[in-house]
């Protein structure tokens, strides 16, 4: 999870304007639309939305060089979700609004939104450059697999106890317990567990990819365009693992790494390493 509190868009660029696509099932997914220049669309990680996460930061920086599209994943903020949920309905709200954003954006994810949009780059939507920021993948034996806390949010959303979900999703991911227990007192809480049904959407994309083995070979072997794959200097041992990993298995991919940076990754550091990838 990568929480941000929202920032207002500098005077000197175009406003911010709201808009929303309907995709293929119906579902209506809102995104909000900054800048000018080529487009290129956020895509957000667990618990995140256009109003929190790191988008928020990432598309005034960005917005001089690119038109920037911040969307609410299905289920989240202002996004419906029509049905039960499936992957495929997601990377069918991506193609909807590269469909707004004129076709051939620039796509960039952040971890559970980096697999999403590796995922939809490998069904063939049309994207111009992918850059990935720690997709969580483990890869090897530095972390435990997930599969048994993946098992035990989906039965906490069941049962409407989206706060302990969100613990256990917290825990998971490496946040310190006394962290999580100040976190329940701020702010920050009542708006992460409005969106807490919606981690088992992240589990779908993820789950599989943790279970601390190899990529196999020839995974998202249809991504035929040019890919960056950044991780943190701080992070975790397994996330540079899995980022490294991903770089061998996708064809002439990039990877860097931002020193001193970990899964929160702080905009300003990482918006000039995507303006140089993308304007390249």
């Amino acid at each position: 999870m990568n929480a941000a509190q929202q920032v207002g868009t500098p005077a000197s660029l175009p406003r911010v304007r709201a808009g929303q696509v309907v995709s293929k099932d119906g579902s209506v997914i809102a995104y909000d639309q900054v800048g000018r220049g080529p487009p290129l669309i956020l895509v957000v990680g667990a618990l995140c939305t256009r109003a929190l996460g790191p988008g928020v930061k990432l598309a005034p920086l960005l917005a001089e060089h690119f038109t920037v599209f911040t969307y609410d994943r299905r289920g989240r903020g202002g996004s419906g979700e029509n049905g039960p949920y499936a992957v495929e309905r997601e990377i069918e709200d991506l193609e909807a609004l590269i469909e707004a954003a004129g076709g051939s954006p620039h796509v960039f994810g952040h971890s559970s939104g980096a697999v999403l949009a590796l995922n939809a780059a490998d069904r063939g939507l049309r994207i111009e450059k992918l850059a990935l920021y720690e997709p969580p993948l483990i890869v090897d034996r530095s972390r435990p697999s997930t599969e048994k806390d993946w098992d035990q949010i989906a039965t906490f959303v069941a049962e409407g106890r989206r706060g302990d979900a969100v613990k256990v999703f917290l825990r998971m991911v490496g946040v310190p317990v006394f962290a999580v227990a100040l976190m329940r007192w701020m702010p920050v809480w009542r708006t992460i567990t409005a969106v807490a049904h919606t981690l088992p959407h992240d589990g779908a994309l993820v789950r599989e990819l943790q279970r601390g083995v190899p990529l196999p070979a020839g995974a998202w072997g249809r991504v035929s365009a040019p890919s960056l794959v950044v991780a943190g200097g701080r992070s975790p041992a397994w996330m540079r693992n899995g980022a490294r990993a991903l770089s061998t298995v996708l064809a002439g991919a990039q990877l860097r790494t931002l020193e001193g940076q970990t899964h929160d990754v702080s905009a300003k550091a990482l918006a000039p390493v995507l303006r140089q990838f993308f304007c390249a």
